[in-house]
């Protein structure tokens, strides 16, 4: 950098003599490209901390970023071939080492730092990866319990998705055939680990609804290192755990690892073996099960029909049982009861009837018209008509009488009419 300054204050010089050689004045593209010379063999690989700023995506898959600490500033680019294989997602306020060489870019004469290798400041990429992820997943919702399917006690038929040479599945084999001879076991080979492997997983645990019959799913493998078990922390394998419609059990690694596909399956097995021990029964505990509740039927049928005796005894030993016909000769005895009763009544009703007729009789023969004729009078009426013969004006010569006595009844003719009587003569 001293020489670039000499030179530029040789020219400056220069610019004010009249008298500088053509040969001295050189370009600004032969400039930059000694200084790119110098500066890309001087520093063809650095290490730098900082943190990211600025950062940005590009639709050809390049990041553009600035690197900085409190001082200065750096800016970076990591191009797509470097970027796909990072573990874990970049972004502004990231803390970070980086390394690759310095280059400058020729056409903006700015300098810039190319990326080969990004290592987060204070925590492994894969675990920076692993906590990116299960945020992203959580923030989602596919780690919810809400979303946790129970396994089926009695599986007729399950799926190993794993490899089908790997000491995990004679483990699995060996534990749940052991536990449970009847069930059915359909392996899918997969690879565990490696490049393409999460792909391999979740494209068989996709295709296990196409086969019939299935009632649960086994994805693991053995214990390793976090890079061996890192296809099960894979975003297309925890989808395709998630979207599966049959229950899904992770039996990945031992018990202190901790994989995304354990938190999004509907079980976490700690280890393989274990997970052959939750996916299906154990068959002397179920045949021990299975006596338990056969002497507890027995027990109850016992005690059921030890209380139905009872039951029926106390029914025999019921009056209607030991003197069927007392009840009836029982409301014979009411009968009469109620027979004579009712004749009692009866008879008293009529009494009081006839008595009050007697008396009524009395009274009216006391006012009857007849008791008057007894003392003298007469009823007298026409013989043609019937009418109550009451003024002599209603009468003519010859007309023919009936007259009612006390005793008796006359009949006669009217010889003469009088309408007016001398009182001398009543």
């Amino acid at each position: 950098m001293r020489g670039i300054k000499t030179s530029q204050h040789t020219l400056m010089s220069n610019s004010l003599s009249p008298q500088v050689p053509e040969s001295d004045v050189q370009s600004i593209t032969q400039i930059t490209r000694e200084l790119k010379a110098l500066v890309e063999t001087r520093f063809p690989r650095v290490w730098v901390q900082g943190e990211i700023s600025n950062c940005t995506r590009a639709g050809s898959g390049h990041f553009y970023l600035t690197l900085k600490d409190e001082n200065a500033q750096l800016r970076a680019v990591i191009w797509r071939g470097t970027a796909s294989r990072l573990r874990f997602d970049i972004h502004d306020g990231l803390e970070v080492i980086a390394s690759g060489p310095i280059e400058i870019y020729q056409a903006r004469g700015s300098y810039q730092l190319i990326i080969n290798q990004l290592i987060p400041k204070g925590v492994g990429s894969l675990e920076l990866a692993f906590r990116q992820m299960q945020q992203k997943l959580e923030a989602e919702g596919l780690f919810d319990p809400q979303h946790k399917r129970p396994l089926p006690r009695f599986p007729r038929r399950l799926v190993l998705v794993t490899s089908p040479t790997s000491a995990a599945v004679r483990d699995m084999l060996q534990v749940i055939t052991r536990r449970w001879p009847a069930v059915d076991i359909v392996i899918l080979p997969v690879a565990v680990q490696g490049t393409g492997a999460a792909e391999e997983i979740a494209a068989a645990l996709r295709s296990v609804a196409q086969i019939p019959g299935v009632d649960i799913v086994i994805t693991g493998r053995g214990g390793g290192s976090l890079e061996d078990l890192w296809a099960f922390n894979e975003e297309v394998v925890a989808r395709a755990i998630f979207d599966c419609p049959i229950p899904v059990v992770s039996a990945v690694g031992h018990e202190i690892d901790v994989s995304i596909a354990d938190l999004v399956a509907d079980r976490r097995a700690l280890t393989p073996s274990e997970a052959g021990e939750l996916v299906v029964p154990n068959k002397d505990d179920v045949v021990n099960e299975m006596n338990q509740i056969g002497k507890r039927l027995s027990s109850a049928l016992r005690e059921r029909v030890a209380h139905a005796r009872l039951r029926v005894e106390s029914i025999e030993s019921r009056t209607v049982f030991t003197k069927p016909f007392q009840q009836i000769h029982d409301l014979s005895l009411r009968l009469d009861e109620c027979d004579q009763r009712i004749s009692m009544a009866m008879h008293h009703c009529m009494e009081s009837a006839r008595q009050k007729v007697s008396n009524l009789s009395s009274s009216l023969h006391a006012l009857s018209p007849l008791r008057v004729l007894d003392r003298g009078y007469s009823v007298t009426r026409s013989a043609d008509t019937g009418d109550v013969i009451r003024s002599a004006e209603q009468l003519s010569n010859g007309d023919t009488l009936s007259t009612l006595l006390g005793h008796g009844r006359v009949t006669s003719r009217v010889e003469a009419i009088e309408t007016e009587l001398d009182p001398s003569t009543d």
